[in-house]
Order: C-alpha cells, then sequence, then structure tokens
C-alpha cells in the first residue's frame, strides 16, 4: 500500500538516504537526487496539487506567498529541528505549482571535508579583487565559496557582507564580523543591497550569483576600490567565464570589460561534482583553477581568450590546474574510476595516456 504524502517526512527521509536535492510535482511521484542521479520514491503515492498548496500555506511567509502568486517562483530556505536546513524553489509549470529543495549541511563545510585542492586556500588571503567560481547548477558553488569565507572567518579581522537570496549556510563570528542580508528580508532587492554595500564598511563582500551587467560592474568597482568580491557564475571553465562576463555588455563596452577584468579578476575556479567510489565520499569535485598572473592578464585584454588553456597549464607551480589535472589527481587518489575520469575528460585519449604515465612534451604549456 502506498504512503500518503507528508513533506517533513520526507524531509526526514531525504536526510536518511543523504539525498542532496528533493523534487516534488504535481502527477508524479516525489523524487531524490542521490549521488547524483534522480530516484523515483515508489513507496509514495503520487504528488496532488493539495499536497504542493499545503506546504505554500504551512510554510510560506506572507511576503512570500504574495511574491510566489504574482512572479510565478520564489526562492527561500527553510529549517527543520533536527532534519538541517533547505534552500527551496516552488514554482509554476503547467498551471500547478512544483518544488524544488536542496539540502544544505547545518555545518559549514571546509576544504578538507569538500575535497578541494590545496591551492584554493590562496584564494583567502586576498585582500583585494574579484574571485568568481562557475559551474552549472549543482556541482557545489556555494559549498566552495561557505569555505572560503569559514577560512577567512576563523583567519584575520574583517568584516565580510554577505548578500543572498535566499541565505543558504549560517555563519557564526569569530575572527571577523559576519553579516548576511536576505533578499526581500533584510534588504528590498539585490539592487538595493548593493547599492548600499560599500557604505557598510565590508573588507570581504559575497556577491551571490554574477547575474547581469550591472552586477558585473558593481563586482569590479568593489574590487577595484579595495575589497575581495566573491561571486559565482554559470559557466563551464575559466575562458567561458571571460566570454560569458563579456556578453553581458553592448560590443563597444566590451574593450574596457576586458582591461577591468585584466587588472581586477584574481581567481576563476570552475567545478562539476562526479560520482565519487570512496568510502563515505558521495560526490567529488573536479576543479579547474586559474589564478591571473601577468600573462593572463595580457591574454585576457589582448582578446586571446583560447590561449587561456595552455597558460594555465604553463601555471602549475602558481597552483594553476585545469580539468584533466584534477581529473588524474582524483583516479589517482581513488575518488572516482576510470570509466568516470573518461567520461568527464575533454580529451579522454590525453587523459588515458597520462593514466599511464605518458605525458607529452607539451605539457609545460608554453604560450607565444
Amino acid at each position: 500500500m502506498e504512503k500518503e504524502f507528508s513533506f517533513v517526512e520526507f524531509l526526514v527521509l531525504s536526510k536518511e538516504k543523504d539525498a542532496s536535492d528533493i523534487h516534488l510535482q504535481v502527477g508524479s511521484k516525489p523524487l531524490l537526487r542521490i549521488r547524483g542521479e534522480i530516484v523515483r520514491i515508489e513507496e509514495y503515492r503520487k504528488i496532488n496539487e493539495d499536497d504542493i498548496n499545503r506546504i505554500i500555506l504551512e510554510f510560506l511567509q506572507e511576503r512570500e506567498k504574495k511574491i510566489l502568486e504574482e512572479t510565478g517562483n520564489i526562492d527561500t530556505s527553510m529549517g527543520f529541528h533536527d532534519v538541517g536546513r533547505f534552500r527551496v524553489n516552488i514554482f509554476r509549470q503547467r498551471g500547478t505549482f512544483a518544488l524544488v529543495a536542496r539540502r544544505i549541511s547545518t555545518t559549514i563545510p571546509d576544504f578538507e571535508t569538500l575535497n578541494l585542492p590545496e591551492s584554493i586556500k590562496k584564494v583567502c588571503d586576498f585582500l583585494n579583487g574579484l574571485v568568481l567560481v562557475t559551474g552549472p547548477t549543482g556541482s557545489g558553488k556555494s559549498s566552495t565559496l561557505a569555505a572560503i569565507i569559514n577560512k577567512i572567518n576563523k583567519s584575520r579581522l574583517c568584516h565580510i557582507l554577505c548578500i543572498e537570496d535566499p541565505i543558504e549556510y549560517l555563519y557564526k563570528n569569530d575572527k571577523a564580523i559576519i553579516t548576511q542580508r536576505e533578499i526581500g528580508i533584510d534588504v528590498r532587492t539585490f539592487k538595493e543591497g548593493l547599492k548600499y554595500a560599500v557604505r557598510q564598511d565590508p573588507d570581504v563582500i559575497l556577491v551571490g550569483e554574477i547575474r547581469d551587467e550591472e552586477t558585473v560592474e558593481f563586482a569590479i568597482h568593489a574590487a577595484e576600490t579595495g575589497h575581495l568580491v566573491l561571486g559565482t557564475l554559470h559557466s563551464q571553465n575559466a575562458t567561458l567565464t571571460i566570454g560569458r562576463i563579456l556578453n553581458f555588455f553592448p560590443e563597444a563596452r566590451q574593450p574596457q570589460i576586458r582591461r577591468d577584468l585584466s587588472l581586477h579578476l584574481r581567481c576563476v575556479i570552475s567545478q562539476m561534482l562526479l560520482p565519487s567510489i570512496k568510502e563515505g565520499v558521495q560526490r567529488v569535485p573536479a576543479v579547474e583553477i586559474m589564478f591571473v598572473n601577468s600573462l593572463i592578464s595580457r591574454l585576457i585584454v589582448e582578446g586571446q581568450d583560447g590561449k587561456i588553456p595552455k597558460a594555465i597549464k604553463a601555471g602549475k607551480n602558481e597552483g594553476m590546474q585545469d580539468f584533466e589535472d584534477s581529473l588524474l589527481d582524483l583516479y589517482n587518489k581513488g575518488f572516482i574510476d576510470k570509466e568516470t575520469a573518461l567520461k568527464y575528460a575533454e580529451n579522454p585519449n590525453s587523459l588515458e595516456m597520462k593514466m599511464k604515465g605518458i605525458f607529452l612534451a607539451e605539457e609545460g604549456g608554453i604560450v607565444i
């Protein structure tokens, strides 16, 4: 016999199964994403419209209900005792509401727990500039930024200002003072949050997602005036990140934006989450790291983005790595199997040669 649906009970089940995401849609059985794969939970009956409406009625604030009714979409966060925090998006589709919830760890992640490369810690020592963490939805960008903020919080006296939509991780002041402003609760709009940010004496500013021309301009201006700015972007690698930023602007402005990026962009961390074979580790990040040195700065300003991948290879001694380096390292450390490594490799033949200990002379990454 199929079980009746209870939202809180299903959240408990998601925790027990260590699922990362919950999907609820009218006319479908509830689903969980476990180890990166969508799993239909057959023991429950199909979700109906009353189930979703009950969640909206019981768990959304009046302000959020109004936004949902007006726009057909709302981002929020929910916390449940002994279950955890969830980042929730409710949206209209086919005339009814659907819900996707991502479970957020109540523990602030660190670099070791996330299995991030050691060289990313260099970002925590930057006093100014723009740092971007990029990748598709669900690639762990928020967790990586949380690890960076957590390390800064533990290591130096400063003011960290986070403008979030919604707040995910709840930080406690350590050496730093951390201010977390949630859109719609602490400040009306993202634009307004940015407007007042530099007046609140921050040293580090988390702007969340770089979403438009205005956000880019704010991030560059804040970096230019001595702040460390952290943000995310939906792009696959460092090279495409440059193009993605430029696409926010008309062609006539792009040369100036290139000059600004060449001066103030400090690092791009691109990542994707892969299924792990190591006991106790569900998924592990493959990470490309680009630190902007004098060579990469020149390539950006001259529009030679196609040479950036070779410049990353040439920067291994500075802590840089491309996805192929990362996949090889994860394979050698036993985090992923050969099949997974080759599946996600841009050049499987090259990676397979490296697995056999064969490295080409051009791996020096000379850039002309």
